[in-house]
């Protein structure tokens, strides 16, 4: 209940403050000139948007994004302060091919860390997964208190909301189009083939 106050307070402030001068920091992977773009909004503690992403991910990334066929952006939308500090970890990582292998580790191990109100046992499973991804242990002590990262993840929640008007995750959608199908990699490549 405290994480979840603390982060609608933490929106609710960040919303008064001009973000002109940072940086977008959204985790992209494959072409910019890629025909397609898969948008998906999600907090890393919802089991849905684990699923999604172990289910339809990989194989989208070996058959399109590798191909140069699809851009895929994750939007980061937290609904608590572990999603929150997740992301953060997440975004510790030094590129972007690292920081999607550190996303698949984080939805892998959900389960463990995702759990419990205490937000120092999350942070200290966070900071573990962070280090068996080879980030040393004070880097990711450093991104956990990087009040600019944070920022920029609320920023990217708050445009997401006031664009897309995203009212549960995960939100996905294909060149701006809602995907409102099953979540399985069958269902996915269809609508991505349609596209091509």
């Amino acid at each position: 209940m405290k994480k979840n106050r603390f982060i609608i307070t933490a929106i609710v402030l960040f919303q008064f403050f001009s973000f002109t001068n940072l940086l977008s920091d959204i985790l992209k992977i494959g072409s910019d000139s890629a025909k397609i773009t898969v948008k998906v909004f999600s907090s890393l503690t919802c089991p849905h948007c684990a699923s999604f992403h172990n289910k339809i991910f990989e194989n989208l990334k070996k058959d399109y994004i590798n191909k140069g066929k699809v851009k895929f952006e994750h939007h980061a939308f937290p609904l608590d302060l572990a999603a929150l500090n997740a992301e953060k970890i997440v975004r510790c990582a030094p590129n972007p091919e690292a920081k999607f292998k550190l996303l698949d580790k984080i939805y892998d191990e959900q389960k463990k860390w995702a759990v419990g109100s205490d937000i120092n046992k999350i942070n200290e499973i966070l900071i573990k997964i962070g280090i068996e991804s080879t980030i040393r242990e004070s880097k990711l002590k450093k991104c956990l208190d990087n009040e600019e990262s944070q920022e920029l993840i609320l920023k990217e929640r708050i445009d997401a909301q006031r664009e897309y008007n995203i009212t549960s995750t995960p939100t996905i959608y294909i060149n701006d189009k809602k995907y409102e199908d099953k979540h399985e990699f069958k269902s996915f490549k269809k609508q991505i083939d349609k596209l091509l």
